[in-house]
């Protein structure tokens, strides 16, 4: 293994989005191929968020962030956000993964920048284009951006830095690149939290879409208000998406501007498939699809951030291809069980993309769960359409003895946020020794009712009732 060069390893004071203080940042030179080491370099960017304490412990902690795609470190306010109290006494790592951020960045500005709402061949279209452009760029060898590879940078860096085991804490995808770290350097491991796990053998993501959305659906028919409100919400779904409109016309919420999109039935799954990740949008679910139904698209396109109303570079949808179209298609002749709509609409798009992208050669050992020495805490949404709480459930039982899997059965995509989770982890990470760890009294985690469907407000539901009303019935 290529030994970090130590002449790059030092940090310098910067300053990066969401903090008002300095912080501390760093490259590595990494060779864009590991079998070639003196060959072409890629810059791997890191930021530190150092201790300020005296008695700084060894044992720094590394987010690794999601997507595939996500940069670490334009999420490390909210990294920093959960795990503030880790900081008092160890360093806070966040690595721009090779591909996103600053480490030799593989975006996609036609896919990225949120201007309109993508079906299934314009996907094609702009992805096939795009990597083009990619192949161009001096580090466009697209085979070499892998997580197995990537695993190896993330060793770089804590070896570059001096530190001993770490503390691993993966969101989403970051759970899978965290298992693949554990994987190749399990000494290198003090304890794992995995918040919405990623197995290494799942194909595609959209899990448990369909579920998500038909709890919505049975959710409704329960609670008496919503069922009122938003009456055969499931069939109306089905009549809308067996006959959406060929454009919708909406303001973008954030510009006020009129705008006009294309829709097809790919983009309306695309819309509600995002909206699932969070409960809290989901509770909207119900009004956006009746609105959606009555021809008014923008309560939908507005939850769903279609536009991406937080702004561009979320994803770097290079990136986000090279690994799924390694690691989904690497085996090949694993049958694909389930092929509901949301399934058959992942499938379709990477299929199609994935056909002509350049893929990384995947180790067999990367599709293995080892039973892990470290204690690991996975952390598990019971609606989360993309990495369901029984991916969790298999993937601790594959890890032995020292994993801890905790559910919240009416959350959504990611629990680092939810409730008391970020005082668990604390107490968890914290402790001094493994075996308290793993028994670490966890009653705080209360199980919490899905949120009520979102009703409009009265004075709207009255003029839409009127203006719905006959003539003669006006006032």
């Amino acid at each position: 293994m290529l030994l970090p060069d130590v002449s790059q390893a030092a940090t310098k004071a910067c300053r990066v989005p969401d903090f008002p203080q300095e912080v501390q940042c760093g490259q590595l030179q990494r060779p864009l191929n590991p079998a070639e080491p003196e060959g072409k370099k890629i810059a791997v960017h890191y930021v530190v968020l150092p201790s300020q304490d005296r008695n700084k412990l060894p044992d720094a902690v590394f987010l690794l962030a999601g997507g595939p795609g996500q940069s670490a470190i334009n999420v490390a306010g909210f990294g920093q956000a959960v795990l503030s109290r880790l900081n008092r006494r160890r360093d806070l790592v966040f690595i721009d993964q090779r591909g996103t951020g600053r480490s030799a960045p593989l975006h996609c500005p036609e896919l990225e920048d949120g201007s309109d709402v993508v079906d299934n061949d314009s996907m094609l279209k702009m992805a096939q284009n795009c990597m083009k452009n990619l192949q161009a760029l001096p580090y466009g060898d697209l085979q070499y951006f892998s997580t197995s590879i990537a695993v190896q940078d993330i060793e770089a860096v804590r070896q570059a830095q001096a530190y001993g085991p770490v503390n691993l804490v993966g969101a989403s995808y970051g759970t899978r690149a965290a298992l693949e770290y554990m994987r190749q350097y399990p000494k290198s491991v003090r304890r794992m939290v995995m918040d919405g796990v990623t197995p290494p053998d799942m194909r595609f993501p959209s899990a448990d879409a369909q579920a998500a959305l038909d709890g919505v659906f049975a959710d409704c028919a329960r609670q008496a208000q919503c069922n009122q409100s938003y009456p055969e919400l499931a069939l109306r779904w089905k009549k809308l998406l067996s006959n959406p409109p060929a454009s919708v016309s909406f303001i973008h919420p954030r510009l006020g501007n009129q705008m006009s999109v294309p829709m097809n039935r790919d983009g309306l799954l695309g819309l509600v498939h995002k909206t699932l990740y969070s409960a809290a949008s989901t509770a909207a679910l119900p009004y956006a699809l009746t609105q959606a139904g009555q021809g008014n698209f923008a309560p939908l396109i507005t939850l769903s951030n279609a536009l991406n109303l937080s702004g561009p570079g979320g994803i770097a949808y290079g990136m986000h291809f090279s690994v799924w179209c390694a690691e989904a298609y690497a085996q090949a002749g694993k049958p694909v069980a389930s092929k509901d709509d949301f399934e058959t609409l992942m499938m379709g798009m990477y299929d199609k993309v994935c056909e002509k992208w350049p893929r990384a050669q995947v180790p067999a050992g990367f599709f293995t769960i080892p039973v892990s020495a470290a204690p690991v805490l996975l952390l598990s949404g019971g609606i989360d359409p993309v990495t369901p709480s029984r991916h969790g459930a298999v993937v601790a039982k594959a890890l032995g003895e020292h994993a801890r899997h905790i559910t919240v059965d009416h959350a959504g995509h990611g629990l680092l946020a939810h409730g008391c989770i970020r005082d668990v982890v604390y107490r968890y990470l914290n402790e001094k020794n493994d075996a308290d760890a793993i028994k670490l009294d966890t009653s705080c985690v209360r199980q919490i009712p899905r949120p009520l469907a979102w009703q409009a407000p009265l004075l709207e539901q009255a003029v839409r009732k009127k203006a719905s009303a006959p003539t003669g019935e006006k006032s």
